[in-house]
């Protein structure tokens, strides 16, 4: 038996498993397929021909645009049929032909995707990787697995993440970027291969930082990638200078947690 709320639509043409979930005021539309262990929230709206495979959750308000495919078994050799889910929160809006995959064993068999996040068309989030919160991954961004995305970064369109980086906390990446190491919060970065440009002061405006924060950040950015001082020294220093701000603390605390390397 479906659980499904009586205020819920469901296309005569959609097919939902038994073994689904359905909250309150969903609407499935034509010729899409609801899974196993597939759970909607209430208010989630899923286009046409959209396929949504479980174990996977989406929360409240979540709005899925025509040939959207979500919940399927990652794209890793590595991968033999273990459980995995996939945990997206509210209010996300998956444009035509994203892909997003469930987690692995190697990755903690979780992709998790927080709330309030735009994937733009054909975007793709691969297996373990771990989106925050108002996240934009503009057309054709491509996430490798067990990538990181802190909140508020904006990826621009068909950029193309290595596995396991970490971009930081507010910061932009421009068009057809080839991203192989750590994009650190706050900043932007651009290129093939991606190179750091600065502050990512237009975006730390909007979102309402503080002018004297971000004259802060931008003095910890030039000692620390623009400086003369080796990597030890900028670190020193800043960390004597400006390390009272809890934003340039943040800041040194990612360059140094990094394992791939951060970009410069």
């Amino acid at each position: 038996m479906i659980e499904m709320s009586e205020a819920a639509s469901i296309h005569p043409t959609a097919i939902v498993s038994a073994k689904a979930e359905i909250g309150r005021g969903v609407n499935v539309g034509p010729y899409s397929i609801i899974g196993d262990g597939v759970i909607l929230r209430d208010g989630v709206r899923v286009a046409s021909h959209c396929v949504i495979e479980g174990p996977s959750e989406f929360g409240s308000g979540t709005v899925f645009f025509p040939f959207v495919s979500a919940g399927q078994v990652p794209h890793d050799l590595k991968y033999r049929g273990e459980p995995s889910r996939l945990i997206a929160g509210e209010r996300n809006v998956f444009r035509e032909f994203t892909t997003v995959h469930r987690g692995t064993e190697g990755g903690g068999n979780l992709t998790s995707i927080g709330s309030d996040n735009l994937f733009m068309a054909q975007a793709h989030v691969a297996h373990d990787c771990h989106i925050g919160n108002n996240v934009i991954l503009s057309n054709v961004v491509q996430l490798a697995g067990h990538v990181t995305i802190e909140d508020r970064a904006i990826v621009s369109g068909l950029s193309a993440v290595h596995q396991f980086v970490r971009i930081g906390r507010q910061s932009f990446i421009g068009g057809c970027s080839r991203v192989s190491k750590d994009i650190p919060p706050f900043l932007k970065a651009v290129g093939n291969p991606v190179k750091l440009y600065g502050l990512n002061t237009v975006g730390l405006q909007r979102g309402g930082m503080e002018e004297a924060t971000i004259r802060e950040l931008k003095r910890a950015y030039r000692l620390l990638f623009r400086s003369d001082l080796n990597v030890s020294q900028a670190m020193e220093q800043v960390q004597n200078e400006l390390e009272s701000l809890a934003e340039v603390r943040e800041l040194v605390r990612f360059v140094e947690a990094s394992e791939r390397g951060v970009v410069i």
